[in-house]
């Protein structure tokens, strides 16, 4: 399996080689072009000049004198380029080689290539000359017109190798690839150091992740300035992750203890009770009696089973369906519910302050979840409140939403068990003894009814005065 360096690496050598090669193909494309262009701008120049040169002295009569030869070497010495003119047959009478025995002289040129020159006025071309040179040259010819006549008398080649060019273009390919090999080793080195840095954090982050699937769950990865941006928000996201699971697996082992708890004691007691009677330690006229809080621990095993199993269902559906939901009076639905904790009322004395908008408060939810949240809610108020004390029913409007709130006197719930309140098994008395009806499960139940809905719930308590409340969308 590669690594994330030999990938990246190899990506990288492989851009910085076809880019290096590009450049380096353009840029002999353009020097050759450049230097293609200066020679024949040079070598039209210069035939321009021996023709008019030959001319003059045809006019004088002194085309075959040894004063045009002279000029014409030293034209050529000067220039770089060789010379030769040649007469209307194509024999070369003239040549800028300073040996008078030039191999040139009485060599022939193509009558067709004459012709074209004659035709054009000017030739620029690249190639060998045929009948005189054997290697490829660049060449410009023009003709040469007498001033007496106004004829063709001739025309002057002037030519130039194109090996000299060559010769160019490879002493810049050369310097082409020595910077290359240098810029490849620089960047072997840079991309060497930043893969391996950029690497770094990732196998950090891969070596935590081994760690807390072993059972580290405090392990977290370094985040700081030494990262990149999208390393380090890899990196937070990574110990978000890692506190959410430690979180669910601490949830998740709390939730076990709290179960095995409540489950240990009714357990403990039905079993106990029904060993009694069947070995006759109870005797018959208490049987009735132990039978009867049998039936009631079973039911209250029951009543836990029901719970957790509503719980599971409503977070498996993801939230209650709209079409469950119905349009309800939120007032009249409160006002029920509250008249069947009628007795209990009476029998702790409880002053009840209700607080009611004098019109109907509508809203679009489940009528059987409300109903059952404003009950855990009015009956953990009833229970918790103290003899004589004050239960608040309140319905508010705000904007598009409904506040529905409901209070009690009693002992105040301190300030670091106040997040803890809607957690699953959750009890202010850790000893649980002073609540045997409940489990713990009915703030959560209300606060998992709540969310399906998409709306919120919350809780205040002080002074000895404990409110909760909990939102809904009016639709008046």
């Amino acid at each position: 399996m590669k690594t994330t360096f030999s990938r990246q690496f190899g990506a990288t050598m492989l851009v910085l080689l076809l880019a290096l090669v590009l450049m380096g193909g353009a840029f002999r494309v353009l020097v050759k072009q450049y230097l293609e262009k200066n020679t024949y701008e040079q070598l039209t120049t210069d035939a321009s000049a021996i023709s008019e040169l030959t001319a003059a002295y045809d006019a004088v009569g002194q085309l075959h004198g040894d004063i045009l030869r002279t000029n014409l070497t030293l034209a050529s010495l000067v220039s770089g380029a060789d010379a030769v003119v040649c007469n209307t047959d194509g024999t070369v009478v003239l040549c800028s080689d300073r040996n008078l025995s030039c191999e040139h002289l009485g060599m022939t040129v193509n009558k067709e290539y004459l012709e074209k020159v004659f035709t054009n006025g000017i030739d620029i071309d690249s190639g060998k000359i045929r009948g005189l040179y054997n290697e490829a040259r660049y060449v410009v010819s023009t003709p040469v017109v007498s001033r007496r006549t106004g004829a063709d008398i001739g025309i002057v080649m002037v030519s130039v190798p194109v090996e000299g060019t060559i010769g160019i273009l490879d002493g810049i390919i050369e310097i082409q690839v020595a910077v290359s090999l240098l810029v490849i080793l620089i960047a072997v080195v840079i991309m060497s150091i930043s893969v391996r840095n950029q690497c770094r954090p990732l196998r950090e982050m891969a070596n935590v992740a081994r760690e807390f699937g072993h059972g580290n769950l405090k392990a977290r990865v370094y985040t700081g300035d030494k990262n990149t941006e999208e390393v380090d928000e890899l990196a937070v996201a990574f110990n978000n992750m890692a506190v959410s699971l430690e979180k669910s697996e601490y949830q998740r082992q709390e939730f076990v203890a709290n179960v095995s708890h409540e489950l240990k004691t009714p357990m403990t007691t039905i079993g106990g009770y029904v060993d009694g009677i069947l070995d006759g330690t109870i005797p018959p006229e208490r049987q009735r009696y132990y039978m009867q809080i049998v039936s009631d621990e079973t039911k209250r095993l029951s009543r836990l089973v029901r719970s957790m199993l509503d719980i599971s269902k409503l977070q498996d559906m993801g939230g209650i369906p709209e079409e469950k939901k119905t349009r309800f009076d939120l007032e009249e639905c409160a006002g029920q519910v509250l008249i069947t904790f009628e007795q209990k009322i009476n029998q702790k004395h409880l002053d009840v302050q209700v607080d009611f908008p004098e019109h109907p408060v509508y809203t679009r939810a489940e009528v059987d979840a409300i109903t059952q949240v404003i009950y855990n809610l009015v009956d953990n108020s009833v229970k918790f409140c103290t003899e004589g004390g004050k239960l608040g029913l309140r319905i508010q409007e705000g904007g598009n939403k409904i506040y529905c709130s409901v209070s009690n006197e009693g002992q105040t719930i301190p300030p670091e068990e106040l997040p803890l309140v809607f957690d699953r098994f959750h009890k202010i008395d850790k000893s649980r003894s002073e609540n045997r009806e409940g489990w713990g499960l009915g703030l959560y139940i209300v606060k998992t009814l709540v969310c399906s809905h998409g709306e919120n719930i919350s809780v205040e308590s002080r002074d000895g005065k404990t409110e909760f409340t909990f939102t809904l969308p009016l639709v008046n």
